[in-house]
């Protein structure tokens, strides 16, 4: 983690030197290498995160998730501020890259200790890339990460372009979007414990996809809004749980995890394109009726995010 981050932060340093200088390619590398170190970041961190998990019989995952929901918000806020007071955008990377590196270093002085293991019992990506459940918890992970992602790209857009809405107004549904996925991810142990891996996230998948419905279909905006909390209700289970499910085997966790991963960014680099390419030929509101297929997708895959050896308990 703290190589991911410290990347992260050379990163940003590069990308606010491409900025300063109006250089498109210092900038791009920099995006490069925030990149590199925020997936290498992303998978070290879930892998720590399933291993308390595992440690304390307790499931955490999604209240670490929601704790990604939070830093979005806070990053945004911050970045508003920040704009308001005419902070230029290179300091603001700048202080980012310092804030994330010293946060990182003192967190990972708290980590578990690492498990020796044998070179001759290591795992593989390549086997992990064969495996039938890892694969059908990668669909899962990217269907749930597409719901997502299209909201976080396009929801605001839908609301102002679709709906007719005020910029204000759109940003307030994008609002309540994230707030439900960081509320239901506060909870979503109480859920997973009492219900299961797989009702969980199929009732999501339902749950997300009326809230889709409604944000495309209704005509009153209370009911679009209404329609913008119960897609990120729906949609804040996924990914993390992916990440759980994942992780069930301490040993073969970091492997699983990073092909998990691997094709949950998918999403996040297809999605947005696909979208607006539909939206172009049919509008906005119509476009995002493809999250249907996903969703429909993460319903079928959820039975492989059922535990596999050691069950992860939620305390009564």
């Amino acid at each position: 983690m703290l190589g991911g981050a410290s990347t992260v932060a050379a990163g940003l340093v590069t990308v606010a030197a491409g900025v300063a200088s109006g250089s498109v390619v210092v900038a791009g590398t920099g995006l490069v290498l925030t990149g590199l170190g925020t997936s290498t970041w992303d998978v070290a961190m879930n892998v720590e995160a399933a291993d308390v998990e595992h440690r304390l019989g307790r499931v955490l995952m999604p209240r670490f998730h929601a704790g990604f929901s939070v830093g979005t918000v806070g990053g945004a806020l911050l970045g508003a501020g920040a704009a308001a007071l005419s902070v230029p955008v290179a300091a603001q990377l700048v202080a980012t890259a310092l804030v994330a590196v010293l946060a990182v270093t003192v967190a990972v002085r708290a980590f578990l200790p690492v498990v020796a293991v044998a070179p001759q019992d290591r795992p593989s990506a390549r086997t992990a890339w064969r495996e039938p459940r890892t694969l059908a918890i990668g669909l899962l992970v990217l269907a749930f990460a597409l719901t997502e992602g299209t909201a976080n790209d396009w929801l605001t857009i839908a609301l102002v372009d679709g709906h007719g809405t005020s910029e204000a107004v759109g940003a307030l549904g994008f609002g309540v979007f994230v707030a439900a996925m960081t509320v239901v991810r506060t909870v979503g142990g109480t859920l997973l414990g009492r219900y299961g891996r797989p009702a969980v996230l199929r009732a999501g998948a339902g749950v997300a996809a009326v809230g889709l419905l409604l944000v495309v279909l209704a005509d009153p905006l209370p009911l679009v809004v209404l329609g913008a909390l119960l897609w990120g209700s729906g949609a804040a289970l996924g990914f993390p749980v992916g990440m759980s499910a994942a992780a069930d085997d301490p040993v073969r966790a970091p492997v699983r995890v990073s092909v998990v991963s691997s094709l949950g960014y998918t999403a996040f680099l297809a999605g947005p394109p696909l979208v607006g390419f539909l939206a172009e030929a049919a509008g906005i509101l119509r476009a995002l009726l493809v999250v249907l297929l996903a969703l429909a997708v993460g319903a079928l895959a959820a039975g492989a995010s059922r535990p596999v050896g050691r069950p992860v308990r939620h305390p009564a």
